[in-house]
């Protein structure tokens, strides 16, 4: 796969959305019930959709939504429970075994997935499935793997509002993604900008809790799958209680880091200022900071700006190394290993 490959499906991100929305989802009647609580069970790229769906629901959810990273399901899933199992490939070993356990202990179960086990079993169970598009590398096929659980809490009645609001999260990227393209030089495209400040440096992401907290995980993980180096993350308030005492040594490591502070306009009035005040305690300790503004009105814009722009920065570093950003050889090594 070349890495053709990763930039057709960054430049077709918004796309994904508005193929899914046009769809809908309508649950049956015996899916509309209360619910004590929701638990998305889901890895890697198939993960985060469920992490976008917990900071979002918590703008006015009134009941929690937490995700599930494990074979195994937390004590208190129970048959009050909502289970969202999401894999993308639909053979994802720790999701297959998460649903079997949801079936085990009474859980309401909805599938998303491309297909793959997870499909069959749950056509055979006659549990609710959401069937979406494949062909993608999970981490690129982010827009097929959100849209729907934010639907079904829409068509639940849980939340309100999700359609403008997807709506508006295609506007954002499809606006971004001139300025920040491929065909955009390097003069004018803030994400080249941002590859070529993190090569050859250790990049630290900080993001805010409850706001850029995810666009800050998305950060990492893209870096670390498309442009294949390390990089760390962190969130305040928590790391003016930790991290921020840890700039003082060893010299020689710090002026190697490049933190790349993402920031939203909804951020608490004490964070913004913890910001700004990290900042100055750090600035001539690192090798530079970059700061991020989320762009767009609602929640889910303003999360898919900053993680669209991340997106392409890892796609540009990969470029800055001279790397191909889509395969992803030590996990499918892991896979094969785990399989012997």
């Amino acid at each position: 796969m070349t890495k053709e490959k990763m930039a057709s499906y960054l430049w077709g991100l918004p796309e994904q959305f508005a193929a899914i929305l046009p769809q809908g989802v309508q649950l049956p009647p015996s899916y509309k019930r209360e619910y004590r609580h929701i638990l998305v069970s889901g890895l890697g790229g198939s993960a985060i959709g469920g992490d976008v769906l917990r900071t979002y629901a918590q703008t006015q959810a009134a009941i929690p939504v937490v995700v599930n990273r494990d074979y195994d399901l937390p004590a208190f899933i129970g048959d009050q429970s909502l289970v969202l199992v999401v894999s993308y490939s639909g053979n994802t070993e720790e999701t297959l075994g998460a649903y079997r356990q949801a079936r085990e202990k009474g859980a309401t179960l909805i599938v998303v997935t491309s297909g793959g086990k997870l499909a069959d079993w749950a056509r055979d169970d006659n549990v609710a499935v959401v069937i979406i598009p494949g062909g993608l590398s999970p981490r690129a096929a982010t827009g097929y793997l959100f849209t729907p659980l934010a639907l079904i809490l829409q068509d639940l009645g849980i939340m309100k509002g999700a359609e403008e609001d997807i709506k508006e999260v295609i506007e954002v990227l499809q606006a971004m993604r001139q300025a920040i393209g491929p065909d955009t030089p390097w003069e004018g495209n803030t994400a080249r900008q941002i590859a070529r400040d993190l090569k050859g440096r250790l990049p630290l992401i900080w993001g805010s809790t409850g706001h850029s907290e995810i666009a800050a995980l998305r950060w990492k993980t893209q870096i670390n799958e498309n442009a294949k180096c390390p990089v760390f993350y962190n969130l305040f308030p928590e790391l003016n209680h930790n991290e921020i005492v840890g700039f003082e040594v060893p010299e020689e490591i710090l002026s190697y880091i490049v933190v790349v502070m993402l920031r939203d306009p909804e951020d608490h009035i004490q964070v913004k200022k913890r910001m700004d005040i990290s900042k100055q305690i750090i600035q001539d300790k690192v090798a530079k900071i970059v700061e991020v503004d989320s762009q767009g009105q609602g929640f889910l814009a303003r999360f898919y700006s900053l993680a669209y722009l991340g997106d392409y920065v890892s796609f540009y570093l990969a470029e800055e190394y001279g790397i191909n950003p889509t395969p992803v050889a030590s996990i499918d090594f892991l896979k094969s290993e785990l399989n012997r």
